[in-house]
């Protein structure tokens, strides 16, 4: 594992099957890592979204720029593709710092944390992506390097081992999680700056893929723009993906120019609909609605109706079906809201229609 390899991150580490091929998955393959480097933005001025998070981040690099201070360090979290590598990197970049990039998975032992500390220069960035998966006993030992830039390395075993202290240079560490939860209080405690990533309202999606067309000189229209912000889960990445994929389209089927109906017709053939759902997310509720009456039913059961394993329906497909509204985890098992069957055109049954999630003996 290469310790500066952006590449070598948990974005590798997906679900088989759709979860490893879905267009509207929100974790970055190596074809969105090559595009994002060119399109990512170099300063908070030019970030798009997050006004809460570039507004207070900026505060507090000025701060530390009139203090000549390294920046107090920094933990990002929210769901992938919002932009949390981004902002590590205009941090830097704001900072007139070098970035170090690695990840949690990366660091199974003590001593990997302590070789990268240990190379760090004065002033730089150390970027950790997944910082709730790093080792337990490299996790006690940031939290001295993050309070005193100090490190205690043991040399050797059993009762002739010996705590050799290394003095750090000051350094921001910029932690970015997916799941805050995961990570223990002290740890947490130790951030400066914390703030959480929230989903994009298509507006503001609708700015980043202009910016984007821009940049890969693609021309699109303001009603383009919005059809595709309309289906992107709120999620700039999918957003750019999806972009690339009506660019395609466009100038294989079209005269190059991205339009409302060109993007639609596009995403229809790549089986992205209206709200963003896919082939996966139809699939379970359909068998929900269909097979099921609209629940409730066990995450087991539904799986196996849909022909996916049970770890790709709950992590994969359901996410974004209970956030959209169309889904609902209930202690009995999974209950389809009414949203659901008006978004497939499908007519509830009077049990599901009344909402007691269960229909009569003789299906009356």
């Amino acid at each position: 594992m290469n310790w500066d390899d952006p590449t070598d991150s948990p974005a590798e580490e997906r679900l088989g099957g759709p979860a490893a091929e879905r267009l509207v998955d929100s974790v970055a393959d190596r074809e969105d890592q090559a595009v994002e480097a060119a399109l990512r933005p170099k300063d908070l001025d030019e970030f798009i979204g997050q006004e809460k998070v570039r507004e207070q981040l900026d505060l507090v690099l000025r701060a530390a720029r009139a203090r000549g201070a390294t920046a107090d360090h920094v933990l990002l979290s929210g769901a992938p593709g919002l932009g949390k590598t981004t902002l590590s990197m205009i941090i830097a970049a704001e900072m007139n710092a070098p970035i170090r990039i690695t990840s949690g998975p990366a660091i199974q032992h003590a001593g990997d944390l302590a070789a990268i500390l240990s190379s760090l220069q004065e002033g730089e960035v150390l970027f950790l992506d997944e910082i709730h998966r790093m080792s337990r006993p490299a996790e006690e030992m940031l939290y001295m390097a993050m309070e005193d830039f100090r490190v205690d390395v043991i040399v050797g075993k059993g009762p002739g081992a010996t705590a050799i202290p290394l003095e750090l240079p000051p350094f921001t560490l910029v932690g970015a999680t997916t799941r805050a939860g995961l990570l223990p209080p002290p740890l947490r405690d130790r951030f400066g700056f914390t703030a959480h990533m929230e989903f994009y309202e298509p507006a503001e999606l609708e700015r980043v893929i202009h910016r984007s067309a821009h940049l890969l000189d693609v021309e699109i229209g303001a009603d383009g723009a919005a059809e595709i912000a309309g289906r992107s889960r709120g999620t700039p990445r999918i957003a750019n993906r999806l972009l690339r994929r009506v660019r395609d389209y466009a100038q294989v089927k079209a005269d190059g120019i991205i339009t409302r109906d060109i993007a639609a017709a596009a995403l229809k053939v790549y089986e992205v609909d209206a709200r963003g759902l896919d082939r996966l997310d139809r699939a379970v509720l359909q068998a929900l609605l269909k097979l099921f009456g609209g629940g409730p039913v066990g995450l087991s059961t539904l799986a196996v109706a849909v022909g996916e394993e049970r770890e790709t329906v709950e992590e994969v497909a359901e996410p974004f079906l209970v956030r959209e509204g169309l889904l609902a985890r209930t202690p009995r098992g999974r209950v389809a809201t009414p949203a659901a069957w008006a978004h497939l055109g499908l007519t509830p049954p009077r049990s599901a229609a009344t909402g007691n999630g269960q229909q009569d003996l003789f299906g009356t």
